[in-house]
């Protein structure tokens, strides 16, 4: 299942988006979704801090990797088109970057298989789109109403408001910046009940 092969965009795709991002129990977890449904994929902590990055344009002393394969990209004129969610299997989410490369030869899509962390670090890079299939869409656990209770009357809202947890406060908090606080997230994406 890995390497590049040529593709058709699938006519059974959701649009979603970055809707916030968090330190979960080894890692990060980045809530991605629409309007209708907000689901969980979990990242390394760095990967969500370089998300976090591309999302907020954050300036960098050094190039990151993944700015280095953008440069790349750009240095052969290569587009990111869009990102694809494609599937979940044993509690590890899939992802593909669909890539255009147009030159006197012609025009040429390529789908690359790829880590959704590195994808969604890219697709913010870009500001490419980002969709997932129809069909694991429909699977995923929605999140939601624990994203909407972080946000609003959950710990960030009563942080915001002065209050500190676990030696933690809102100190400067920016709106268009994604939140990051601890929440108790399963590898497969699922909420841990406490």
């Amino acid at each position: 299942m890995g390497g590049a092969t040529v593709v058709a965009m699938s006519q059974g795709a959701v649009s979603v988006e970055v809707r916030g991002i968090l330190p979960a129990n080894s890692g990060c977890a980045v809530f991605i979704g629409n309007e209708e449904k907000v689901f969980v994929i979990q990242v390394e902590h760095n990967m969500g801090a370089v998300i976090g990055m591309f999302l907020n344009n954050t300036p960098k002393e050094r190039p990151l990797t993944h700015d280095l394969i953008g440069h790349l990209l750009d240095g052969f004129g290569i587009k990111l088109l869009r990102v694809v969610i494609t599937e979940l299997k044993n509690s590890t989410y899939f992802a593909r970057l669909i890539l255009e490369q147009e030159n006197e030869l012609g025009r040429k899509l390529v789908e690359v298989d790829a880590r959704p962390s590195d994808c969604l670090a890219l697709a913010a890079h870009y500001k490419s789109p980002v969709y997932e299939e129809a069909e694991l869409f429909a699977e995923v656990e929605d999140m939601s109403e624990v994203l909407a209770q972080i946000q609003e009357d959950g710990r960030l809202g009563r942080m915001c408001g002065g209050e500190e947890f676990d030696g933690q406060k809102v100190v400067g908090l920016r709106t268009e910046f994604p939140f990051h606080l601890p929440v108790g997230v399963r590898s497969d994406g699922r909420r841990i009940t406490r």
